[in-house]
């Protein structure tokens, strides 16, 4: 079928390999409301519609993990079309003597907590300490050349993407004046049909491949769709919570992940850890 313009538009940034489900996606969604899509086409909401499928530039068969939020950051600027991925932040440590996680990180709540999480499941911090001071500490050291420690958000996403996430919301949007559930429940269509189609792959490869993440109470309504049974599945708090970075499912799920290290240097890694801890 034909979908309105803005859909088209969005629907050729996204990988090729994905065309066939996202169209049956957007479907399933018109079939449960009609009048949804033609409604966010005379509506403002985030990210930029261009964005709207932004992480299906993932091809379908590198996808290993789905990770699933609430929503896009509500600023312009920061909805990118990846969940907890904030196109203001570049920089991930700050430029000041004192400073630790960069002012921009330290903005989006979610992702300094995602960060932090990552850094104690490492053990670059302690779950006893990850004050400012605490910190300070590790941002220094990151910065020193040779670190081994990623320095920006876009390094950070490029792991995430090399290890097979797919980084989705609950909502594919946001709406200053629609409560993000309300918009999360008009999605759930459209992913009950592309986690449909990931399972169709799983089932030809003969074994469960896909994990599902769910972070937040909204991504977590997407278990009462009976496809997601099929999947192996992690589920936290959303990272918005504080208790999110003492979350010790969390740290043993992405410790082997190793997200916060640079390609290049994980030897220098090692180092930075054993003397970070002398």
């Amino acid at each position: 079928m034909q979908f309105p313009a803005y859909i088209e538009q969005a629907l050729t940034l996204v990988d090729p390999s994905w065309i066939p489900a996202l169209r049956a996606a957007l479907s399933d969604l018109h079939k449960a409301d009609p009048a949804y899509l033609l409604q966010l086409e005379k509506t403002d909401f985030l990210p930029e519609s261009r964005r709207l499928f932004a992480a299906f530039a993932l091809p379908v068969d590198q996808v290993r993990y789905v990770l699933i939020g609430e929503g896009p950051y509500p600023r312009a600027e920061s909805a990118t079309g990846f969940c907890f991925m904030d196109g203001a932040v570049k920089e991930l440590w700050s430029h000041e003597v004192d400073g630790g996680l960069s002012k921009k990180v330290n903005r989006a709540t979610s992702l300094r907590n995602f960060i932090k999480m990552l850094l104690v499941a490492e053990g670059y911090l302690t779950e006893a300490d990850t004050s400012i001071a605490a910190m300070s500490v590790v941002a220094q050291r990151a910065k020193l050349r040779g670190s081994g420690l990623i320095q920006t958000l876009p390094e950070l996403q490029q792991n995430l993407l090399g290890q097979g996430f797919l980084l989705l919301n609950a909502s594919l949007i946001f709406r200053s004046d629609v409560a993000p559930v309300n918009d999360a429940k008009a999605w759930q269509p459209f992913l009950q049909s592309i986690l449909t189609a990931l399972n169709q792959r799983q089932e030809v490869l003969g074994a469960p491949m896909v994990r599902l993440v769910l972070w937040g109470k909204i991504a977590e309504q997407l278990k009462k769709i009976p496809v997601t049974d099929l999947f192996l599945q992690e589920i936290a708090e959303h990272p918005y919570n504080l208790s999110f970075i003492c979350n010790r499912q969390m740290q043993s799920f992405f410790k082997p992940l190793h997200l916060l290290q640079s390609d290049i240097e994980r030897t220098a890694t090692a180092i930075f850890k054993t003397s970070s801890t002398s």
